[in-house]
């Protein structure tokens, strides 16, 4: 599965995507955690976000191989 990266996430991951196993995740929660263990540098995040087919998700929303998936990193503004 894709995942797009905007932001300082993009900067944590050097790239702007990165594909994922579909077997290897299969909830935004474990998408996370995955995400701590191999990029440990996003825990350092304030907050960040998941959003499957452009809507915010909570933990518990299942990923699909063909999902929208976006990671969206803290943001700020003036």
């Amino acid at each position: 599965m894709k995942v797009k990266a905007f932001g300082i996430a993009r900067e944590i991951l050097g790239n702007s995507s990165l594909f994922i196993e579909p077997d290897t995740v299969s909830t935004v929660g474990e998408l996370k955690a995955f995400l701590y263990e191999k990029y440990p540098d996003m825990l350092k995040l304030k907050t960040m976000a998941i959003a499957v087919d452009q809507s915010y998700a909570s933990d518990e929303v299942n990923l699909t191989e063909d999902a929208e998936i976006v990671i969206i990193p803290p943001v700020s503004g003036g």
